[in-house]
């Protein structure tokens, strides 16, 4: 080192901190790639994120690979950053030369680097992974030694790089990424992709007509009350049953009842063997798992029943649907405002039958749906009790006052929305 000269080293060390500050982008460029869109753009044959993703195959190995690069760098320029301060100002030059080399490492070859490929990964990661590729096999024995040691160590710990199963999302992260999309999804679709992921989240009996709500013709009326029911009728499928919904015989399709009606055959012996088989759904299930289940079975309707085969409620294919597309507009037998009416006061009248989904979704509350499904439920398990007459209670920070009880239930209920939750 004494034949050279101290403007030679100075060079000599620019260029080692350049190459550490190589290294360190390159590290941080590596590992800060979005893993999804590196997929993507490896499946588009994209000649950097194939030779990227190849390199993260093994992080091991990667990481082991930059380190001896940035370690071998940076001690060497500290060795070269003595000699310049000992020349420069004798022994004091040693404790100068390892301050200003510290500062300059970090501002120069770690922070300033690291904080460009942070913010442009892609724009640092793909032309240097080029050269990483070639160096890997340069220094692979080495590399391979310092993983030997490290992987055995990591065993110890019971981690496996060799097992790395990559990046992989949970629902409530993939959840998160959707709300976190702003503008690159619309709005309608992040509801969409939302209410995909929350079909997991729900079951049947959050959607179904409930057994009280089913509307269907008892076979055993009069024949003109039936000619009467049927048309009055809105609904794409008719239930037909004998004295009670226990006892329900089957569905019967709007398109059998013209072909009757055209063919004057419609009487009770030509209706009944109209109807088709009643497909049954056992309480409980997911509304992802009957989703799945209507389209194997080619089913769009089916009646739920619990595990002594009482029947519960009633469930169609529109209904799951609309869990992830919103309310349809075409069926004219329902209309979403009748459960919800404004008043002059800025508060809310509430059919208590009201199933908490729809509430929470309508009103933006945030009732809880883990147990009882409708209004009046929620109420009669928060009181434990039928409440006898009036009473304004707070349930989950929100203010209501039962307005009406009728047969054991809650009929009404008021909301103040206008109130702070607490």
């Amino acid at each position: 080192m004494d034949d050279i000269s101290t403007g030679t080293l100075f060079i000599v060390l620019g260029v080692l901190l350049f190459i550490s500050a190589y290294f360190s982008g390159s590290e941080t460029g590596m590992m800060s790639v979005n893993p999804y869109r590196l997929k993507h753009l490896t499946n588009e044959n994209h000649k950097g994120a194939i030779r990227v993703s190849e390199l993260l195959k093994r992080p091991d190995r990667l990481i082991g690979l930059i380190l001896i690069g940035n370690n071998l760098v940076n001690i060497a320029a500290s060795a070269i950053a003595t000699i310049i301060g000992m020349r420069l100002y004798g022994d004091v030059g040693i404790a100068i030369a390892t301050v200003a080399l510290t500062m300059v490492v970090l501002v120069f070859a770690e922070v300033t680097p690291k904080t460009i490929a942070a913010l442009h990964p892609e724009r640092i990661a793909f032309p240097s992974s080029a050269l990483l590729k070639v160096l890997l096999k340069i220094f692979y024995p080495l590399v391979w030694l310092v993983n030997f040691i490290t992987n055995g160590i990591l065993s110890i710990m019971g981690i496996s790089p060799e097992k790395h199963q990559g990046n992989s999302l949970s629902a409530e992260e993939l959840r998160t990424v959707v709300h976190e999309a702003g503008a690159l999804i619309p709005e309608q679709h992040q509801s969409m992709l939302v209410g995909v992921l929350d079909l997991e989240n729900a079951t049947v009996e959050d959607i179904m007509v409930p057994r009280n709500e089913i509307v269907g013709i008892d076979i055993n009326d009069e024949w003109k009350d039936i000619e009467r029911q049927l048309a009055n009728m809105q609904y794409s499928r008719i239930l037909l049953y004998r004295d009670s919904i226990d006892e329900a015989v089957g569905f019967v399709h709007p398109r059998e009842l013209m072909r009757l009606l055209i063919k004057e055959q419609l009487t009770k012996a030509t209706l009944m063997r109209a109807v088709s088989e009643i497909y049954f759904i056992p309480e409980g299930t997911p509304l992802n798992t009957q989703l799945m289940k209507f389209q194997r079975t080619k089913e769009r309707i089916g009646l739920v029943v619990d595990e002594y085969g009482d029947i519960q409620g009633l469930v169609t294919l529109a209904d799951i649907l609309e869990e992830v597309v919103g309310e349809f507009t075409t069926d004219v037998a329902e209309d979403s405002n009748e459960d919800i009416l404004p008043q002059p006061d800025g508060s809310y009248l509430i059919d208590g039958s009201i199933n908490l989904r729809d509430l929470n979704r309508e009103m933006q509350l945030e009732l809880p749906t883990d147990g009882p499904k409708t209004l009046n439920g929620l109420i009669l398990e928060y009181l434990e009790e039928i409440p006898q007459g009036k009473l304004s209670i707070r349930l989950s920070g929100y203010p209501l006052e039962v307005v009406d009880v009728q047969d054991n239930m809650i009929k009404t209920v008021r909301l103040l929305p206008h109130l702070k939750k607490s």
